[in-house]
């Protein structure tokens, strides 16, 4: 009878062990075999882990994400079209390392150049899109180091555009985490960095993509790979599964075996970690708010709450709100203008903010426009 009873409480036990919610132990840098890395959600730019993040080193042509994101950067804004021809330079031709054997005047489409950047990690490829960008590669690496600080970059010094060893060209894992969120706000970036095997010149080259990981990890979107001697093995891996977009950042590793594991093993914590969730309009936050001398006594009110919220997996149902609004708005209110905002918090932490905005104007009443309105009355009782 007794043994029946401990057998009945050992099932109940191991019933509710088995519905409580599992997380996953914290990531250990011995986990992570590289001397650098982080790993960022691309989303919200919380960084989820990082292991020796701001140590300055060399990233080999992990350098060309900030190249490609001037590129993109020059294509939004009309100065290039993919279409365009770009003829390549006798410096262009002259760098060694991963290249696609450009002649000095040979022509590609600019399309075709950031194919090569892309898939092949082409050295040559990379600096005649620099030349033809900004006119000069020393011109375009001056505008890659304005980018870096306007993007607070602050480990970063940039002395070439494709990454071959240079002294005092160096970055970081942060660094590097925050240049590759800003290339992925580009999405055409994908349409190079997601494809395995393309080809140039009618057929005649071959492009492979450097990044193996597009075979072997479910969810994976790019993004750059690099190899020197002084750098080592590097990787900025993107990948996305179920509305969770990270970014991993490997820098140093022996090998290119061990960075794509080094990544795995990042991309793996983050996904079985977390979750991102859509936080509900509080109705209250869109109630009129009163306006103090106003030509209205109040003002309709509009918040952009689309965003995304980063939470541990389970703790969605967790997050609470709290709609403020200002003291007092008053007159005049310009369409747009901040009265309040909602904030949303998951325990004592701050996970995300919005203003709350004027949806209209609200002029200010003045005895002139008292006088209008009055007049405007009158008229219409005649």
């Amino acid at each position: 009878m007794k043994f029946k009873k401990l057998s009945a409480c050992f099932l109940a036990v191991m019933i509710v062990i088995s519905v409580l919610p599992v997380q996953a132990a914290a990531l250990t840098d011995t986990e992570v075999t590289a001397p650098s890395a982080i790993l960022m959600e691309a989303q919200t730019g919380k960084i989820l882990y990082e292991k020796n993040s701001h140590e300055k080193r060399p990233c080999a042509s992990i350098t060309k994400v900030m190249t490609l994101l001037l590129v993109m950067e020059a294509l939004d804004s009309g100065k290039i079209k993919l279409t365009d021809t770009v003829t390549a330079s006798e410096h262009a031709s002259s760098m060694g390392g991963s290249d696609i054997w450009l002649e000095p005047g040979e022509t590609m489409t600019v399309d075709d150049m950031l194919k090569a950047t892309v898939i092949a990690s082409a050295n040559d490829a990379a600096v005649a899109l620099a030349e033809f960008v900004s006119g000069s590669e020393d011109e375009f690496i001056q505008q890659m180091n304005e980018k870096a600080k306007e993007l607070g970059m602050n480990d970063t010094t940039f002395k070439n555009c494709n990454g071959l060893d240079e002294d005092g060209h160096v970055t970081s894992a942060n660094d590097v985490a925050v240049m590759s969120r800003e290339l992925t706000k580009h999405t055409k970036i994908f349409d190079y960095s997601k494809t395995w095997i393309d080809y140039l010149r009618d057929g005649k080259t071959q492009l492979v993509n450097t990044n193996k990981l597009l075979k072997s990890y479910k969810g994976i979107t790019g993004l750059k790979t690099g190899t020197t001697g002084k750098a080592g093995s590097c990787i900025a891996a993107t990948a996305e599964r179920d509305g969770v977009k990270l970014i991993a950042v490997v820098l140093g590793s022996t090998t290119t075996k061990d960075r794509f594991a080094a990544a795995s093993t990042l991309l793996d914590y983050g996904f079985a970690n977390w979750s991102v969730t859509t936080p509900s309009m509080p109705q209250e936050a869109l109630l009129p708010v009163p306006v103090v001398n106003g030509m209205t006594g109040a003002v309709e009110t509009t918040a952009n709450a689309d965003g995304s919220i980063l939470v541990p997996k389970g703790k969605a149902k967790d997050i609470k709100y709290k709609v403020t609004f200002n003291d007092a708005v008053t007159a005049p209110v310009a369409k747009g203008q901040i009265v309040g905002k909602i904030t949303y918090t998951l325990g004592d932490e701050v996970v995300k903010e919005y203003n709350i905005c004027a949806k209209n104007d609200v002029a200010e009443i003045t005895f002139p426009s008292v006088f209008r309105l009055l007049a405007k009355y009158l008229l219409k009782m005649l």
